[in-house]
């Protein structure tokens, strides 16, 4: 058998693989979408009706801390805040359960256990997708016209999706071996969201001579880097700062490389502990 055709044999065999890894990731990602609104009366009107209402209600409670900011569009500045570190928060979550939720199924059939976290985040960028109808009723509702900017969402998504992805493989690998890590993590989604500028703005720090080094760990969260692409997409209208979106980039990057790395070494033993 010449070389040639064993490549030739050896490319089919991958992109079988990939089709087949495609299509498993679009029937769990459907099924998903199924599974969450089922019996729901409102169905995905929850995902505009949620972030609206937690606009409405936080809108009402913090601009009344928030008059020494600079924030304009406080509405649209929170919902914004809100939808995007939603999604994280979303993908994580699920993401963290992915492999262990899988097992019944990974018992019986051979399929690439990467699927599972890559269909969490998917499926969290679906109802990401549907809550930016909130955010477009909120402009309309406040007369905001979009600018040419809005095309910095999609290398934010992009970029916000790739982290997900490589914290979901991280964690779901980790999570497998320890299940503490379940408890673990809410905790730490809980001070992320309190450290992240989702209902304040970075001025109250710099406006109140905190110290560098609290301001330097706030800009340094991934999470800040990526709602300010979105904020600059939508509600600033602007483009994001250089630093902004070096870090954005570099996070990305990070958790990507983390997560394979993880998932690659451990994920021969999943079937041990599952």
């Amino acid at each position: 058998m010449s070389q040639g055709t064993t490549r030739g044999r050896g490319v089919v065999h991958v992109s079988a693989g990939l089709e087949k890894d495609r299509f498993i990731l679009q029937q769990l990602v459907t099924k998903d979408f199924k599974l969450r609104y089922r019996r729901s009366v409102l169905g995905v009107v929850w995902s505009v009706l949620n972030p609206l209402l937690m606009m409405i209600v936080m809108s009402f409670v913090f601009s009344y801390f928030l008059r020494g900011s600079n924030v304009e569009n406080y509405p649209l500045y929170l919902i914004v805040g809100n939808v995007t570190f939603g999604l994280m928060n979303e993908a994580t979550s699920t993401g963290l359960r992915s492999i262990i939720d899988a097992a019944p199924l990974l018992k019986k059939v051979k399929v690439d256990r990467w699927v599972f976290p890559v269909q969490k985040v998917l499926s969290a960028v679906v109802n990401f997708a549907l809550s930016l109808i909130a955010v477009v009723i909120v402009m309309l509702f406040f007369q905001i016209a979009p600018t040419w900017h809005l095309v910095w969402m999609v290398p934010a998504l992009l970029l916000l999706m790739v982290f997900c992805v490589g914290l979901s493989l991280l964690i779901g690998s980790l999570a497998v071996f320890f299940r503490d890590m379940i408890h673990l993590w809410s905790v730490l989604l809980t001070a992320w969201t309190y450290l992240t500028p989702i209902f304040w703005d970075l001025s109250l720090l710099t406006n109140s001579n905190a110290p560098w080094i609290v301001v330097a760990v706030v800009k340094a969260n991934p999470m800040y880097n990526y709602i300010d692409m979105m904020r600059c997409a939508i509600v600033y209208q602007a483009t994001p700062g250089s630093t902004v979106l070096i870090l954005a980039v570099a996070w990305a990057l990070l958790a990507l490389v983390a997560g394979i790395l993880v998932f690659r070494k451990t994920q021969h033993k999943f079937i041990l502990y599952i």
